[in-house]
């Protein structure tokens, strides 16, 4: 049934007069009467205007010419009343020109005026002829008003004609009669109940009377209908921004105390889906995050925004999970290693992510769904674990198995079964060195007891020989598949990349977005100071790519590793070039076969930039995995030789404070792959944090990465030499080792210990004050204490770094 919005939905400023019509001057045959002026991002980059000649009915449309690059704005004057539950449609007629879009969407207000959704109901179209665009919206609880309008993003020319709004029912329309208040379900662990009025679940762990409340929110999707079936339940859902059915179960699995999600959808998925809801946090939680190695957020620290990491690539969590604990809280910063929580496991995290709002004064940890391609696509899936103990350690070991079960974990000990030469890797320092003549380096440094060496910058052949004849050195080149430089700017590049794959733009092998343009990469700076980007090789395609280059260079350049830049850093991404489209989970695949072909048909040992877990089958190392990303210096990846002698404050709080940081990769993974500092945030390039890099790579049993030409390591030879000292036993030591546990030692996280499967105990004090330990050795500050070295280490077990 269609109904029509009586006297009772008013305007912000008055009631709405009788007829049914909720645009003012929808068709524009009256000017601009009723819609605001054209707001642009950035000033003077649009123009509004009617036209006579283009328009799809009555006399004349309004022609948007917007040249900027980023958005702007075409929105009704009026506010309308709105209440919870009513189904409105919003329809008009658009043309579209130019590498732009845009987008019928409403702004979303609460009783207050203050802003739920910019975007709400948000549907999006490219450059088309005539197109009648519409967008369902289901007002949500706490929504009072909607403002209609029109927006778009980078350069177009847009017509719009005929808009219209209509009020089309309420959600007592589309609900089930009869549906119950809550449904149940239980099994030795958790009890599980679902709330049908929000769709949030609440779930009591039966071990211990812990409950675990999901906190519903304006976005939250709206339930249709509820069965209780063994197990769980069965639901069909509504997303209340896109009127999108969502079929969805719930199952505990078994009497494990674990429960699974599953979301199924058919057709256009316009934006991202926000389900379920996140579980409510309170003071004294952490948020725990794999954000490279691994980040604790407290859920009440004041300091920190909102935040949103993707899950499809190094620079959003390098594994597909995070959770939240309730330790032992001494001053709001601490917690002991003991601790309930509850993790969530993204087992489809190719289109997923997770939003971290702030809410109630809280930060919270929202899992977000993301379209495939403007699809909903295959089913998602998110599988929730509950501990009574353990805390962050628990959740690391609850994903370990889940990796292993999956097929992720192979360890370092299988792929030296396949390629010796994985062992020269473990425990050598990266050294990134132009000097021209890197055998006489190596030698120096060989020297000086710098024995174990991972020689990343490409060498001639006659080099390369007489670096592979010095024992404990791997040879190395620096590699990439991504980004690729037009030709026609070579004249006005300062210089060119050799390794770009230069013949893409010929070949027709860039990845395309959407509307058909290119996508933009690496910018590269000009002889004229301008900035030009690269264009994105295609993840499809650059697999033959390697295969033409890399056996042939190994004909007569005998390199035994490779490192392959920003593959496993950059996300998996959508192309949508006819010729070679794919999807965000084709996107990795194909990254995948890249770096298999490296390690196993190529016979390399294999790196790659930053790192994500659906990479550990087939790589050794991942350069950047200890640097977390959001808190590296400022343009960290073009100016790496410069060493930074003032501090940014992010660095010294997250990057290598003590009171956030957690070593998760290594709880998962140490034994599988090599982690690295990243290129333009090696030892050194702070000198005043190198004492807290070395502190760190001891901890958590990792090699140092060192950058320098000649004059650097002349000045600074000692320096080098201590950092390498007090790293490479543990890093050789445990290698190959699971890491089994990490705990704090004291309440502000100053002395950290980590164990290993082969007994090394390593203790860590950041602090500036002496620690006591048990056993009376008094750890001073920035040093570290080491238990279980094999016999005859002549470094010594107890170290001061300084």
């Amino acid at each position: 049934m269609t109904m029509r919005l009586s006297a009772l939905v008013l305007f912000a400023c008055g009631a709405l007069s009788a007829g049914g019509e909720l645009l003012v001057n929808g068709g524009l045959e009256e000017g601009f009467r009723g819609w605001h002026r054209l707001w642009t991002r950035l000033p003077a980059a649009g123009t509004a205007a009617l036209d006579t000649q283009v328009r799809h009915g009555g006399k004349q449309a309004v022609r948007i010419e917007h040249t900027g690059l980023q958005d702007w704005s075409f929105g009704q004057e009026q506010i309308l009343s709105v209440s919870p539950g009513q189904l409105f449609e919003f329809r008009a007629w658009l043309r579209v020109e130019g590498k732009g879009n845009a987008q019928l969407c409403v702004v979303l207000r609460d009783k207050k005026g203050e802003v739920i959704d910019w975007v709400f109901g948000v549907r999006s179209t490219g450059a088309t002829d005539w197109r009648h665009l519409r967008t369902r919206f289901l007002i949500p609880a706490g929504g009072a008003t909607i403002q209609p309008r029109l927006i778009g993003h980078g350069p177009a020319t847009v017509w719009l004609d005929d808009a219209e709004l209509t009020l089309e029912g309420t959600m007592d329309d589309l609900r089930a009669k009869n549906l119950p208040e809550t449904l149940k379900a239980a099994n030795a662990a958790l009890e599980v109940t679902l709330h049908t009025a929000d769709s949030r679940l609440s779930v009591t762990d039966r071990r211990t009377g812990q409950a675990w409340q999901q906190r519903a929110r304006s976005s939250s999707l709206v339930v249709c209908d509820a069965k209780a079936v063994a197990g769980g339940f069965d639901l069909r859902l509504l997303d209340p921004a896109t009127t999108q059915e969502v079929t969805t179960s719930v199952r505990l699995d078994g009497d494990r105390p674990e429960l699974v999600l599953s979301l199924e959808g058919k057709g256009e998925m316009p934006s991202s889906l926000p389900f379920p809801p996140p579980f409510a946090t309170a003071r004294g939680q952490l948020l725990i995050l794999p954000v490279n190695e691994g980040i604790c957020y407290p859920a009440d620290d004041a300091t920190l925004g909102p935040m949103h990491y993707h899950l499809y690539g190094g620079h959003g969590l390098c594994m597909p999970w995070w959770g939240q604990t309730r330790g032992q809280m001494t001053d709001g910063r601490g917690q002991t290693a003991e601790g309930s929580g509850v993790m969530a496991i993204v087992e489809t995290a190719d289109d997923a992510a997770v939003r971290i709002p702030r809410l109630d004064g809280l930060l919270h940890l929202a899992p977000e769904w993301q379209p495939q391609k403007g699809q909903f696509g295959a089913k998602r899936v998110i599988r929730y674990a509950f501990f009574d103990k353990g805390g962050y350690v628990a959740m690391a070991k609850r994903y370990r198995e889940y990796a292993k079960r999956t097929g992720l974990l192979k360890t370092l000990e299988e792929k030296r079964k396949a390629n010796p030469n994985v062992d020269l890797l473990i425990g050598a320092v990266n050294v990134w060195c132009w000097d021209k003549d890197a055998p006489a380096v190596a030698r120096e440094l060989q020297a000086a007891r710098i024995r174990r060496i991972l020689w990343s910058n490409g060498r001639p052949p006659d080099q390369l020989k007489a670096l592979n004849e010095l024992p404990g050195v791997l040879t190395s080149r620096y590699d990439i598949y991504q980004d690729t430089m037009d030709p026609a700017n070579f004249a006005k590049l300062r210089w060119v990349h050799g390794d770009w794959t230069t013949e893409a733009w010929a070949n027709g092998d860039l990845m395309r977005g959407p509307n058909g343009d290119w996508l933009r990469g690496w910018q590269v700076e000009a002889k004229d100071g301008t900035m030009i980007p690269c264009g994105v090789l295609c993840d499809l395609r650059a697999p033959d790519y390697a295969r033409r280059r890399i056996p042939a260079e190994l004909k007569t350049h005998p390199y035994r590793c490779r490192f392959i830049d920003t593959t496993t850093a950059s996300p998996w991404r959508e192309c949508y070039d006819p010729k070679h489209p794919c999807t965000r989970s084709e996107s990795k695949r194909a990254k995948m076969e890249l770096l298999r072909l490296v390690g196993e048909e190529c016979g390399l040992v294999c790196g790659s930039e930053t790192g994500h877990d659906a990479a550990v089958p087939f790589v050794h190392y991942f350069e950047g995995m200890l640097s977390l990303g959001p808190y590296r210096v400022p343009d960290s990846g073009r100016a790496m030789q410069k060493l930074w002698h003032d501090v940014p404050e992010p660095v010294a709080k997250f990057q290598t404070g003590h009171v956030y940081r957690l070593p998760l990769w290594e709880l998962v993974y140490h034994d599988c792959v090599v982690a690295q500092w990243y290129w333009g945030d090696y030892n050194n390039k702070l000198p005043g944090l190198w004492d807290r890099r070395d502190l760190w790579n001891a901890l958590y049993g990792t090699p140092p990465m060192f950058m320098f030409d000649r004059k650097l390591w002349e000045a600074s030879r000692d320096r080098f030499v201590r950092s390498y000292k007090a790293i490479e036993p543990i890093a050789r030591a445990t290698g190959y080792s699971e890491m089994l546990s990490h705990r704090w030692l004291t309440a502000d996280h100053a002395v950290q210990e980590t164990r290993f499967a082969n007994g090394v105990v390593v203790t860590a004090n950041f602090g500036d004050k002496p620690f006591a330990l048990p056993d009376g050795v008094s750890l001073a500050p920035l040093a570290i204490r080491v238990v279980g070295l094999p016999k005859g280490d002549d470094r010594g077990q107890t170290t001061d770094d300084r």
